[in-house]
């Protein structure tokens, strides 16, 4: 599957309820046995698949793309495959944390975890984290 958004990321992004700038977005390290659903919208959804999650730092919106500096997941438990980051707007509780963008198309995923860390380098192309 290609990077994709959440349905129902798009509709709270297009009625202005996530704000990219000022929002607390977050990027969610998920296992290989999380599958895309285009019916889940909150965090809750994903459950045991997540492996680590970091904020976003460094965020801008220029030309339609969302761009952040690269994230570290540091020190990983050793036995999970990484194979995608899911980006939330985070409220501090998974239930209202709403889904925006599923990204399986990132440099060094799928990784093996083995109890270091996992950096990700985003995009410098046109469309960086992720584009409309």
């Amino acid at each position: 599957m290609a990077n994709t958004f959440y349905p129902k990321g798009k509709t709270k992004i297009l009625t202005a309820k996530i704000d990219f700038e000022t929002a607390t977005i977050k990027a969610a390290l998920v296992k290989n046995t999380y599958a895309f659903d285009a019916g889940h919208e909150f965090l809750s959804a994903l459950g045991a698949h997540v492996i680590d999650a970091q904020e976003l730092t460094g965020k801008t919106v220029v030309d339609g793309a969302f761009d952040a500096n690269d994230v570290s997941f540091p020190a990983l438990a050793a036995g999970n495959t990484a194979r995608a980051i899911v980006l939330y707007k985070d409220t501090g509780v998974a239930g209202t944390s709403a889904l925006i963008g599923y990204l399986d198309d990132v440099p060094g995923l799928p990784a093996q975890t083995s109890g270091g860390d996992i950096k990700i380098t985003w995009s410098n192309g046109a469309d960086k984290v992720l584009a409309i």
